[in-house]
């Protein structure tokens, strides 16, 4: 398979960010990344841009510094976020930072967020960044990174979540099962004690549902929605 080009991943890049901003788990503020292949290089949208206008004239390029190499607005200030990520973690490809509402509130409470539906079972271990500051020093992503450790997501306490994953299709997939799971397992609790996967239920959804295929199924499912 050949990998796609600079402007390509910007394109898809944007796309990510306006469907993850029409789903509202992307805010105004909200960011993703990828590497781009045989680089130490990184494609992340501009810090003043507006995310649901994003295109992919508002990504830029930044090196694994953070020195910018291109575009015209600076990249965000939590883009220690994506650096630090990338720096320990060689088998991530993609990140983003959102801000989803249901989410966030297990973050605020303490309550732990557990797999309720399938698909939430390829999130593994969630733990909690507990700093509720922008991570926008070196320092401060690296210790998110740390505390993301070898899982995709951790939760950034009353912020919004990080995802990381190994491509930009199965990060935004992740965005999306993290957050429906959420949802799910919050309004299930208003009725009783939700159903939790038990440890071969996960395993079994893992070798069913980790696939590119079904991840790009979600990507198509949202893309379609921004036509609507």
């Amino acid at each position: 398979m050949v990998a796609p080009d600079s402007e390509t991943l910007k394109q898809n890049l944007a796309l990510g960010i306006r469907m993850l901003e029409r789903a509202e788990i992307i805010d105004y503020n909200g960011h993703g990344s990828v590497r781009i292949p045989g680089t130490d290089h990184i494609l992340i949208n501009s810090g003043p841009c507006a995310r649901n206008a994003l295109t992919a004239r508002d990504i830029v390029t930044i090196d694994s510094g953070g020195r910018q190499l291109d575009g015209h607005d600076a990249p965000p200030m939590e883009m220690h976020i994506h650096l630090e990520i990338y720096k320990r973690r060689p088998d991530v490809q993609a990140v983003i930072h959102a801000h989803p509402n249901w989410s966030t509130y297990f973050s605020m409470t303490g309550v732990p967020i557990r797999p309720v539906f399938p698909q939430a079972a390829l999130l593994g271990s969630i733990p909690v960044f507990d700093c509720i500051d922008s991570v926008n020093t070196p320092e401060l992503g690296s210790r998110l990174a740390h505390e993301l450790g070898e899982s995709r997501a951790v939760l950034l306490k009353s912020h919004g979540s990080v995802i990381a994953g190994s491509t930009l299709e199965e990060t935004f997939a992740l965005c999306i099962y993290l957050e429906e799971n959420a949802k799910r397992q919050y309004r299930a609790q208003a009725l009783g004690m939700p159903y939790v996967l038990n440890e071969q239920e996960i395993e079994d959804c893992v070798r069913n549902l980790a696939r590119p295929g079904l991840y790009r199924k979600v990507w198509d499912y949202y893309q379609a929605r921004l036509r609507m």
